[in-house]
């Protein structure tokens, strides 16, 4: 399926939140938001939270620094 991610277009088989995260990022850090066509999906549905063909998915990591 094809989404844009972080303003950049991929190819992918993941079809959820979740499998989209752990495909990306391997290990997804505990301070990890993410928005589907601009909504925010929480945490706790990003098992469930299916991806359509051409969403535009945001994935915003906390880094810590100073």
């Amino acid at each position: 399926m094809k989404l844009t991610v972080n303003n950049e277009a991929i190819i992918t088989e993941a079809t959820t939140v979740k499998g989209l995260l752990e495909e990306i990022l391997g290990e997804v850090p505990a301070a990890t938001a993410v928005a589907v066509d601009g909504d925010v999906v929480p945490k706790s549905q990003w098992g469930e939270h299916t991806l359509s063909e051409g969403a535009r998915v945001d994935i915003l990591t906390a880094v810590q620094g100073g």
